[in-house]
């Protein structure tokens, strides 16, 4: 077993003297790989060779070892040159020159490897990426004194020849970042290790790092769906798929290996291999980039974040155009589990006159509770069918919650194994008690496919596809791979079945995911994971929203009034308009959920903000349709619209809902709240007030929100129906504020 744990890479941690055990499913640090006194690490010096008409070269690696240095009671860690040990000393080189190329994929866009192996392997068509990256030839090249620059529509490309710099420069020659070498550390007693890789003692494996320099009042966004303040400047990100049981803390059921600066540039990780983000954390001046995986691959971005979003989604794929009924209600709780509760939770929903689309039957909906058997339970739900059809003929679609992870106890479990569809340790066994669904085999896939295709044919429209961050680090793939590289993977394998099979059975692309990496935007659409019922759990709900638009998902939810308990009424008024006033809005969590257990009052406060989802669907639809076509989110960070504005790089607490609306929801039992307006006049959706740009004081309206609309946009609004099918198009009236 230690063999397979060095070869899967759990041993980060234990191979650097923590004595906290390594936890499933819980986020690796990568950057401790890089502070091991017992590894080699090979420093960038020099540019050894180029040839600028292919845009590809070698880099001068210079070797050295670490080692502690005491002065004054103070303890600090400085490298050292060293000379290689390794035997036959004729066979290997002390400072290799290892190659790294350029490939210009749009005039804004450029892709940069760099190789820390001589043996470079060939390219394998990539699940992150929609497609073969494209060619530009718009750059230009100029060779000056020691330097190679490229210049593209939006800025250029600089190669230093030494010390060994990669520089990104705006349009206008400025400096916007680039790599860090020893000589930035000529004026700093911090001696920050450079741009590096490293090769372990362990077992000589290679890992990256290369590390960039910040510039003051420097911002960064993205890296996923993280619940922290949306600038990551001064935060550590781990970018691994975990399950972290609520979005408050720094784990991610969604980490996306791409980031976004205020400076002008991104940035896109292009790998699968655990990366630890470090900007500004332990340097202020620096953003480290852990990474382990052996060989850098970079796509690098020239723009303001709405270009780069774009561009980033054109390489990765932008969300399919989920069906309307998909953005009207979703009622749900844990769970139902019968027929009966189906239909009378259907004749409250329209006997209070709620309008909603869909029924979500979470966990009860099998004969074992939370035990997936893609069959409905006889017993109580006598006639599923029927069930399915009159819900339909009612303007309800079914949701329907299943999971990839199979029990003993469950009756596919030996057949599972059997047929070995199942990730495997080295002895071809379990690598924990489940079997978990190994999605890098085909006929996996097929066998899982079948089942929910079943229950698409019965008319179910969309399976909540949970789960997914488990995947055995520790695991032996069908792909050929092991779990260091297919565990952040998986939930991009997860959705892109799921999504397919819909497509395939429903022609429509839509499913309700909790897991994903970068590409699984392409399968819309993912929700928030078990926020608290609390007002740090709807504000980190919110941050958590925001930054994974920022990371390329255009569709996203979360459940209002949060998962864990029943939500207190009073909070559950609060976070009503905000889970309207998003793409796609469901109520989930612990029981009651539904509104009418509440009383009359609270029913009559949720109609409200449901019908105010349902008169603006024309804009929410008009507005989805757009953000298909640019990898905009509909819940969009102030920065996507106002780069030029610094205030709004960290404004995490309001949002723009599609380009012309804003909302404010109200974190605390308060009537009213600070509101940044950036540029433009805005008009209260609910007073008709105006508002000039700045910091307002504003109440919140009958509905308990601040929503303001952009002066002078022109909002198309329906009148209220009960489902999105009943909607009367015909007399949609455009509106202008």
């Amino acid at each position: 077993m230690k063999r397979l744990l060095i070869l899967t890479g759990v041993l980060f941690l234990f191979l650097h003297g923590n004595a906290q055990p390594y936890l499933q499913s819980r986020a690796i640090d990568v950057s401790q790989d890089f502070a091991d006194f017992s590894h080699t690490y090979f420093f960038a010096d020099s540019l050894a060779s180029f040839d600028p008409a292919k845009a590809e070269g070698t880099i001068s690696w210079k070797r050295h070892s670490l080692f502690a240095r005491q002065a004054f009671n103070t303890t600090t860690v400085l490298p050292q040159a060293l000379q290689m040990l390794d035997f036959p000393e004729t066979q290997y080189d002390n400072d290799p020159q290892l190659r790294f190329s350029i490939d210009f994929v749009s005039p804004v866009t450029v892709r940069l490897k760099v190789y820390t192996s001589p043996v470079i392997l060939p390219e394998e068509e990539s699940l992150m990426l929609a497609g073969t990256p494209p060619t530009d030839r718009s750059w230009t090249y100029k060779k000056g004194d020691g330097t190679h620059t490229y210049t593209g529509r939006a800025g250029s490309l600089v190669i230093r020849e030494y010390p060994f710099t990669i520089m990104l420069c705006d349009e206008h020659g400025k400096e916007m970042t680039r790599t860090r070498h020893w000589a930035d550390n000529d004026s700093t007693q911090i001696k920050v290790l450079p741009f590096q890789f490293i090769k372990r003692a362990s077992d000589n494996i290679r890992s990256i790092n290369p590390v960039f320099s910040l510039r003051p009042n420097e911002k960064i966004v993205g890296c996923g769906e993280s619940p922290t303040a949306l600038n990551k400047v001064g935060q550590k990100v781990h970018l691994f798929v975990t399950d972290p049981q609520s979005p408050e803390g720094d784990q991610m059921y969604k980490p996306i290996p791409f980031f976004i600066s205020s400076k002008g540039y991104g940035m896109f990780m292009h790998t699968s291999a655990p990366v630890t983000c470090d900007f500004g954390a332990t340097h202020a001046g620096s953003a480290k980039l852990f990474m382990a995986d052996e060989t850098l691959d970079l796509f690098l971005f020239w723009g303001k974040p709405a270009r780069i979003l774009d561009e980033y989604t054109s390489l990765t794929g932008k969300a399919t155009m989920p069906p309307v009924w998909s953005f009207g209600t979703w009622m749900s709780r844990i769970t139902y589990f019968s027929q009966e509760e189906g239909y009378e939770i259907a004749r409250q929903l329209r006997q209070n006159r709620i309008p909603s689309d869909v029924i979500h039957f979470d966990t009860g909906w099998f004969q074992t509770d939370w035990q997936c058997d893609y069959v409905f339970a006889p017993d109580r739900f006598p006639d599923a069918q029927k069930m399915i059809n009159d819900l339909l003929a009612d303007g309800f679609h079914i949701s329907l919650w299943q999971l990839p992870y199979f029990t003993p106890k469950n009756k596919y479990f030996p057949e599972l194994i059997e047929k070995g569809l199942y990730v495997k340790n080295e002895k071809g066994g379990l690598p924990y008690e489940d079997v978990i669904l190994d999605f890098s085999n085909p006929e996996t896939v097929v066998w899982y496919q079948e089942k929910l295709e079943a229950l698409l044919k019965m008319g179910v429209g969309a399976i909540k596809v949970d789960f997914g961050e488990g995947a055995p680090l520790n695991g032996y793939y069908a792909s050929g791979k092991g779990g260091l590289y297919e565990h952040n993977l998986y939930p991009l394998r997860y959705n892109k079945t799921v999504a397919d099979i819909t497509q395939k059975t429903r022609n429509e692309t839509i499913m309700w995911a909790r897991s994903a990496w970068a590409g699984s935007q392409r399968y819309p659409l993912h929700w928030g994971g078990d926020a608290s019922n609390t007002d740090i759990g709807m504000l980190t709900t919110l941050r958590s929203g925001l930054s994974l638009g920022l990371s390329g998902f255009s569709f996203w939810s979360h459940d209002i009034g949060g998962f864990v308990q029943s939500c207190p009424e009073e909070l559950y008024r609060r976070w009503l308009p905000f889970g309207f006033l998003t793409s796609h809005t469901r109520v989930h969590g612990a029981p009651p959920t539904e509104p009418w257990y509440y009383g009359e009052d609270f029913t009559d406060a949720f109609r409200q903000s449901a019908e105010l989802k349902y008169t603006l669907m024309p804009y929410i639809l008009d507005q989805a349709e757009k953000c298909t076509q640019t990898g905009l989110p509909m819940l969009r960070a102030l920065l996507i619209e106002y780069p030029e504005d610094p205030a709004v790089w960290q404004i995490d607490d309001q949002y723009l809902f599609g380009s012309d609306m804003m909302v404010a929801p109200l974190f605390e039992s308060v009537q009213d709240r600070f509101v940044y307006l950036p540029a433009d006049r805005w008009v209260d959706y609910q007073t008709g007030k105006s508002y000039d740009a700045g910091w307002h004081r504003i109440a919140a309206g009958e509905i308990p929100a601040v929503i303001l609309v952009r002066k002078g946009a022109i909002i198309p609004q329906a009148p209220v129906a009960q489902s999105t099918d009943k909607i009367e198009w015909e007399k949609v009236k455009n509106i202008k504020y």
